[in-house]
């Protein structure tokens, strides 16, 4: 913060935020950008996430700045940036864990969501080795983290899982991802939005595989689980598709009518 001659400040800079409500700011910007996320718009996630980092920056914490590098990564991604977007994620992974200013469960729940978010990224690209090089990293500090004595839970640990079941699916290992998905209990984790994104995925992993009443059978129990979920862009897509099965899928036009699919 800029220094004044003399007793006072000029009124504006009394103004200013103070390291406190700058931090609160940037979390107000980060759960933002998150919304603007689901909604698709991208050019507010761009917005949203670097006044998140700037606010962030000025707040001085540790963790909220993680995550809004976080979403800095994640809107370079949705940019097509996708090698900026992974190199965001991986340095500000390294940058808090050397962070001692905060508890080291903390650190390493931070680092676990950006070390994955850059293997997500990295799959995008079709770099395999970087992929799992970085999502198996995710895992090594989710299992620390998990038997960290400060750890309440263990939803690092299931938040590698679900970014793995994506790598798998965005690499095309469809058969991998849903071998995966066999030892993910969702009833575990912890929202029904991530149950929801939980079956959302093996949706499009059995529709990769070719398999339309699994892919069906998945979209229902998202359905049921968070229906708010359908009407993402990527259920419509999946829906869409469906509907060529439609003889052999009972419903799957109420289904696509419902995710928001125009259906004649």
């Amino acid at each position: 913060m800029t220094r004044w001659p003399g007793t006072c400040r000029p009124q504006a800079q009394a103004l200013e935020p103070t390291e406190l409500s700058a931090t609160a700011v940037a979390d107000l910007y980060n759960i933002a950008t998150r919304l603007c996320i689901k909604l698709g718009e991208d050019g507010l996630v761009a917005i949203s996430a670097d006044r998140a980092l700037s606010s962030a920056r000025i707040g001085g914490d540790a963790l909220t700045i993680a995550e809004a590098h976080r979403m800095v990564s994640s809107a370079r991604r949705r940019q097509g940036h996708l090698a900026r977007a992974t190199d965001i994620a991986v340095r500000a992974a390294q940058d808090v864990r050397e962070d001692r200013s905060t508890p080291e469960a903390a650190r390493l729940s931070a680092s676990v969501s950006l070390l994955a978010t850059a293997a997500y990224t990295a799959a995008k690209m079709a770099d395999r080795p970087t992929a799992h090089a970085l999502i198996g990293e995710a895992a090594e500090a989710a299992e620390i983290g998990r038997t960290s004595p400060e750890a309440r839970t263990d939803t690092g640990t299931q938040q590698v899982l679900l970014h793995q079941l994506s790598v798998h699916y965005l690499l095309g290992d469809a058969g991998q991802a849903i071998d995966l998905a066999r030892t993910i209990n969702p009833a575990a984790l912890p929202t029904a939005e991530r149950q929801g994104r939980f079956f959302t995925d093996v949706a499009r992993c059995f529709d990769q595989w070719g398999k339309p009443v699994q892919c069906y059978r998945a979209l229902l129990a998202a359905e049921r689980t968070a229906p708010q979920e359908i009407r993402r862009g990527s259920v419509k897509n999946l829906a869409s598709g469906l509907l060529r099965h439609d003889r052999t899928l009972p419903g799957v036009r109420a289904f696509a009518g419902r995710a928001g699919v125009a259906v004649n």
